[in-house]
């Protein structure tokens, strides 16, 4: 079976695989509070899920393709009210992404996407791909797994509540249902009340909030609406959609 995750390979490997002109996928999430009844580790596990899922059909297609280690930590400042939260500020999560996009383009990979998993992470990282592109001179690009093109739309179906992700509400907790059921504690769903919407830009115009300003639980969304089948369902919309845009010829036009 081939060997998709770097921490699973050896340092000649990935050399190899380095000149054969394999993508890179880099998984980043956070670590933050996802309310009562999810684990702190929803968006690393979920963007980390995703990539090995779309890896692993890019492989069967024969494509070369290995998922980086996951950058576990990212910008959650709005949910530091909550308990569990760790938290980078703009200048420490670029440099970190600097220096993980740099190490792994020294040793020769030419194409790499950095697959985000959560909200706060969206805006930089688009800031931050565009300057690294422009430094390091390689084909880097970014997306967030729930908003890519076919993963959007096929949200919007599997849903019944929600139209795509929200935070810890339908989406995610399906999903964990699916992957992690033992992580899920569906008692305390039963005792949240959560807005089915929030922390968007109203009428074009955004300002910095707390999600406690939102809900008191930290959830927003329709976590009561989960199910292990939709979370199966999701997964593999958004890793189908992740590999299609990764084989497409629009994202590395220096290929």
């Amino acid at each position: 079976m081939t060997k998709l995750s770097w921490h699973d390979l050896k340092a000649h490997e990935l050399c190899d695989l380095a000149k054969k002109d394999a993508v890179v996928i880099l998984p980043v999430g956070s670590t933050e509070q996802h309310g009562p009844h999810l684990p702190v580790q929803v968006d690393a596990l979920l963007a980390t899920e995703v990539s090995l899922a779309a890896a692993r059909l890019l492989s069967e297609e024969g494509e070369s393709v290995v998922v980086a280690p996951t950058v576990w930590v990212g910008l959650a400042e709005h949910h530091m009210s909550f308990g569990g939260t760790i938290t980078l500020d703009f200048p420490t999560f670029h440099a970190v992404l600097r220096c993980v996009c740099s190490s792994i383009l020294r040793h020769g990979f030419r194409r790499l996407l950095l697959l985000n998993g959560h909200g706060g992470n969206v805006a930089a990282m688009t800031v931050i791909v565009g300057e690294l592109k422009r430094e390091l001179e390689a084909d880097i690009a970014t997306a967030t797994y729930w908003t890519l093109p076919k993963a959007a739309a096929s949200f919007a179906e599997i849903l019944d509540v929600q139209r795509n992700v929200r935070h810890a509400g339908e989406a995610e907790t399906s999903m964990l249902l699916h992957l992690k059921p033992e992580l899920v504690e569906w008692e305390a769903v039963a005792e949240i009340d959560p807005p089915l919407e929030g922390l968007g830009a109203q009428e074009g115009i955004y300002r910095w909030r707390p999600i406690a300003d939102f809900t008191e639980s930290g959830v927003i969304g329709a976590p009561n609406a989960a199910s292990a089948e939709k979370g199966a369902k999701l997964l593999a919309a958004a890793a189908s959609s992740l590999a299609a845009v990764i084989s497409g010829d629009a994202l590395w036009p220096s290929r």
